[in-house]
């Protein structure tokens, strides 16, 4: 990738929309931690660098400073919010402490063109924008001058095109900033002067070539879920070195319908890939056997899945590698400045400590990569659209849209209702429209009718959320005709359920999944 943008994460909560609107205008980035060594953003070899927002104040005790080597590259720099004030602070400039913030919507005034302005923002116009901070630019480094300001920050945009330094104190990741996403093209494309060709085709290309140089002749094991992510890895790798992967299916008898035999019938027949398929249902839900708590059920998901693969994984002779899919939401968490969140909300069911308790080097083709990227991968690798397109699925499967303890008979009636919901989510043509629509089964019998005869059955709850990459969700506006016929056919069709119910909450403050 010959065009590379690096943004320096400060901490803020919309660091990734900076990555992803970069990427959507075909530019290459990554994020790294403001904590970073120099020595690796001057390694980067950065076309850019861009200096995200952040919840500190430049002049508390403690507060993240930007390496000197950031205004020392000779390449465009653009500070966001935080990033703006660090830039003005760090290069002789002065912030102050707000007497009144601006939070939400506000107005920028155009008072001069720019390069980041050029054919966008008119002087003399006046533009939406989002802002979220406390501090203000109050006096300006030398070089730089005001091209736009606000009710409360009179430095709200600020210029140096001799140096190709830029700040604003609104927030143009967000969609909040209806032209935001043009201005970050302007600053890409215009004044750092990058082509914006990175492509699925071309890092597909890249991607077959580093796994090819990693593994060499060395064996590799793919933990297959039947998901997108790591059906994109698998076929991807698969392409890279043929029958030296092998895929390792468990079916922890927490699949939807027809899950296990789709996934061992697409891999095995259509793609002809090395496929060991297990099913260890009686083990898992033997030993999830009167467990209710949800985290108590992912760990000793996760620990029995391991024991499982391990087990199917030693037969595998001279395997020196495991793949996985893991995604770049995750290699951030990981890695950001904040460290991620503070307190545990819930586990994630991945296929972590298999590499220590096996002696594996890691294969992570898709690292570096956000969802809606994998998918395009996938339609690039070929993969029909039914797969690719598909709605997450937890790793834990349906033990967590169960809430309390599992028998097979919940899980049967889950699986039937939810069989239910998605095709009348599919016959309405709504599928491609919604982030993740599923159904859980309520720890609650209901009274009821059926056929002039009292019942007495679950009632179950229906969920669809629309989102961007599962952060924050809305939940979908069906229309009640829509609800009242999947409500008909769930009571009619579904022994076991009498009740059907809708759960219009947003994330936050709620989870998608119910466990």
């Amino acid at each position: 990738m010959t065009d590379r943008v690096l943004i320096l994460d400060f901490g803020s909560q919309f660091t990734q929309l900076i990555a992803r609107r970069v990427r959507e205008n075909g530019v290459y980035c990554e994020i790294y931690p403001c904590t970073v060594d120099p020595s690796r953003i001057a390694d980067f070899g950065a076309d850019a660098l861009i200096l995200s927002g952040g919840p500190a104040s430049v002049f508390g005790e403690g507060s993240p400073q930007a390496p000197t080597v950031v205004f020392e590259l000779g390449v465009p720099v653009l500070g966001i919010c935080y990033g703006q004030q660090l830039m003005c602070h760090q290069l002789g400039g002065r912030v102050d402490p707000s007497d009144e913030q601006e939070f939400g919507r506000a107005e920028l005034t155009v008072t001069d063109d720019c390069g980041i302005f050029d054919g966008l923002f008119a002087p003399g116009t006046i533009e939406p924008v989002w802002m979220n901070h406390g501090d203000r630019v109050m006096a300006l480094p030398p070089g730089f001058r005001v091209v736009g300001t606000s009710g409360n920050a009179p430095f709200a945009a600020i210029a140096d095109d001799e140096r190709r330094f830029y700040g604003v104190q609104f927030h143009p990741e967000v969609v909040h900033t209806p032209r935001g996403a043009q201005l970050l093209r302007n600053f890409t494309h215009k004044v750092a002067g990058l082509a914006g060709d990175w492509t699925m085709a071309a890092f597909k290309d890249q991607a077959i070539a580093r796994i090819r140089e990693q593994v060499g002749d060395g064996r590799v094991i793919c933990g297959l879920s039947g998901g997108v992510d790591s059906s994109v890895a698998a076929v991807l790798i698969h392409e890279a070195i043929g029958d030296q992967l092998t895929c390792v299916f468990v079916d922890h008898g927490l699949l939807r319908a027809g899950e296990g035999d789709e996934v061992v019938s697409m891999f095995r027949d259509a793609y002809n890939i090395p496929l060991i398929a297990r099913d260890a249902s009686d083990l898992f839900l033997g030993e999830l056997d009167g467990v209710d708590d949800p985290e108590v059920k992912r760990k000793t998901i996760g620990r029995l899945f391991i024991d499982v693969f391990q087990e199917e994984a030693d037969k595998i002779k001279d395997a020196r590698f495991l793949a996985q899919g893991t995604l770049y939401p995750d290699v951030i968490e990981s890695v950001s400045f904040t460290g991620g969140p503070s307190v545990t909300i819930k586990s994630h069911h991945n296929v972590g400590g298999l590499p220590e308790r096996m002696n594996l080097q890691l294969v992570e083709p898709l690292r570096e990569l956000f969802k809606d990227e994998v998918r395009a991968l996938g339609r690039e690798l070929g993969l029909p659209e039914r797969l690719v397109g598909r709605h997450p699925f937890p790793g834990p499967g349906l033990a967590i849209r169960v809430p309390g303890t599992i028998t097979r008979e919940k899980l049967d009636i889950l699986r039937k209702a939810d069989a239910i919901y998605i095709d009348e989510i599919r016959k309405a043509g709504l599928y491609d429209v919604i982030w993740q629509a599923f159904t859980v089964l309520l720890p609650v019998r209901t009274v009821g009718v059926k056929g002039d005869a009292r019942s007495y059955e679950y009632a179950c709850a229906l969920r669809a959320v629309t989102s961007t990459d599962g952060m924050t969700a809305e939940y979908y506006p069906f229309e009640h005709e829509f609800l009242r016929r999947v409500s008909t056919r769930i009571a009619n069709e579904v022994r076991g359920i009498n009740r059907v119910t809708y759960d219009i909450t947003s994330k936050p403050p709620g989870t998608i999944e119910w466990e």
